[in-house]
């Protein structure tokens, strides 16, 4: 019983360390975060830090992965939850898109963007994250065809100029809200998805 209360609080620590770690990546970003900086956020010693995680760059790999993480089963929600093909499309899209330019998910992801040129490990992460999205893409384009409601001869290809696309107009719209609003960003990406689907876009429910 002793034993299991340890590893049960080891776990509390390791978990309040990476949420931590995040709220400090997101004030400072990767770059400058120090593990000084998350040892005073939730009033701790570097020392204690370090005996969970033994360097920075383990710590840092940590909170992306356990970012990922949830990302990656909200997708499975979306995709594998009840409705049309249309409807799990819709949502898909609409989870992609920031629901501010204070989106915390987008600003984590274009900063570890930049530091994965470098960070291998950092690198991996994000390839799986443009992984995760594509199959989540492809997934439900070929679903739709499938089912007759799509038609799209390459899920795959299909996903990927979409997936494309929505990058580059999020870090537009992140970096340059009043060039490009959020509700332009979403028929951008229902016009782009409906073409690749094969049908008309007036399909999707207006609004966000």
């Amino acid at each position: 019983m002793r034993s299991t209360s340890r590893a049960e609080q080891a776990d509390q620590r390791r978990a309040e360390l990476l949420e931590a770690t995040r709220r400090v990546v997101l004030e400072r970003g990767l770059a400058h975060t120090r593990i000084a900086d998350i040892a005073k956020s939730v009033n701790v010693s570097g020392g204690l830090v370090h005996y969970h995680f033994a360097t920075k760059d383990e710590l840092i790999t940590a909170m992306l992965r356990a970012s990922l993480d949830v990302e990656s089963a909200r997708l499975d929600e979306l995709v594998g939850g009840p409705g049309t093909a249309v409807e799990r499309l819709d949502r898909v899209l609409r989870y992609y898109i920031p629901e501010s330019r204070s989106d915390q998910s987008w600003l984590l992801w274009i900063d570890a963007w930049n530091t994965a040129l470098r960070e291998p490990a950092i690198n991996q992460i994000m390839l799986e994250l443009e992984t995760t999205w594509l199959t989540a893409l492809s997934r439900v384009l070929a679903d739709g065809t499938s089912s007759g409601e799509f038609a799209c001869d390459d899920p795959e290809g299909a996903a990927e100029r979409i997936d494309a696309m929505l990058d580059g107009l999020v870090i537009r719209y992140t970096l340059h809200p009043d060039v490009l609003s959020g509700t332009r960003l979403l028929a951008h990406a229902r016009t782009a998805a409906a073409r690749e689907a094969g049908i008309p876009v007036s399909v999707f429910a207006q609004g966000r």
